[in-house]
């Protein structure tokens, strides 16, 4: 099994790469702990996308920690990698967006895979209840989303962006995107719109479950945005919206997935007391070993 780990984003919130802080007890980037927890459900094969800065670097240091029976591809979101017929030149100097970040990955993948973000901590749970979708096959046709309770993905030092999810029978139905979100007074509110949300909302923390012929339709969906955005310079092309745009006019079903997980991050630079504090407790209490590759690597 598959999963691609997007990092290659700027951490503008956050003042530096997030991707590549040193949060665990033996100074491991938080997607270890994720790459950890895949490999233990059962993923064979990790995909990471970065900056072409990067890649040489994070070749170098995963292979000599993950274990060897690990397939790993490095791959960069090249802004002039762009699907056949398109203008290469455009003056871009931001990458594209995540749903242009997986694209960049169809040489690398043959089979349906799993998303994430390097910068979360999904918890062992969300990739074992994955897996296990992907294994089922009358889900065959489906995609799948991992979601988590929205009260459990705040931050106490400033607002965030969720996608908030409706749901029905264990389908999704749509994502509402609120761009600033936060705890005020026992309430949750976006401060944009002034909509109140509830602490159970379901939301997307870009844990998705994909089919392989996503690739295809996200060639022609990001030949469609390039056309229609407004910023050529600035705007991204995303992942959610691709999803649902595909799921539109495929028919694709969405079933949600509990993550049975607790969630933590690094928005703020003043979040990452926190997620050290998190993961050298779950450290201490046996769920991690440290070094984190001591075990695995064979």
């Amino acid at each position: 099994m598959v999963l691609i780990i997007m990092a290659a984003g700027s951490g503008s919130r956050y003042g530096k790469l997030k991707q590549f802080d040193e949060l665990g007890p033996s100074k491991e980037f938080l997607m270890e702990f994720s790459i950890y927890d895949a490999i233990k459900a059962g993923f064979n094969h990790i995909v990471l996308i970065t900056r072409k800065k990067n890649k040489k670097y994070l070749e170098e240091y995963l292979n000599k920690r993950l274990p060897k029976h690990i397939k790993i591809n490095v791959v960069v979101q090249e802004v002039t990698n762009l699907p056949e017929g398109c203008n290469i030149n455009y003056k871009r100097i931001k990458p594209w967006g995540t749903a242009h970040a997986i694209w960049c990955a169809k040489n690398y993948v043959n089979q349906d895979f799993a998303i994430i973000n390097a910068d979360d901590f999904y918890g062992s749970n969300a990739f074992k209840n994955s897996f296990q979708y992907m294994n089922r096959k009358e889900n065959n046709k489906n995609y799948g989303l991992v979601c988590y309770k929205l009260s459990e993905t705040l931050s106490q030092f400033g607002s965030v962006s969720r996608g908030v999810c409706k749901v029905e029978n264990n389908k999704l139905v749509h994502i509402n995107e609120f761009l600033k979100i936060q705890q005020e007074d026992n309430i949750i509110i976006d401060s944009n719109t002034g909509k109140i949300l509830e602490e159970d909302d379901q939301v997307s923390m870009n844990f998705w479950i994909c089919k392989n012929q996503f690739f295809i339709f996200l060639e022609n969906y990001i030949i469609k945005q390039l056309k229609e955005l407004k910023n050529i310079e600035k705007d991204e092309i995303y992942l959610p919206f691709s999803i649902k745009e595909n799921s539109k006019l495929n028919k694709i079903e969405i079933d949600v997935i509990d993550s049975l997980s607790k969630w933590f991050g690094i928005t703020y630079i003043e979040d990452k007391k926190e997620s050290l504090k998190k993961l050298r407790k779950l450290t201490e209490d046996k769920y991690y070993p440290s070094p984190l590759w001591q075990i695995n690597k064979k």
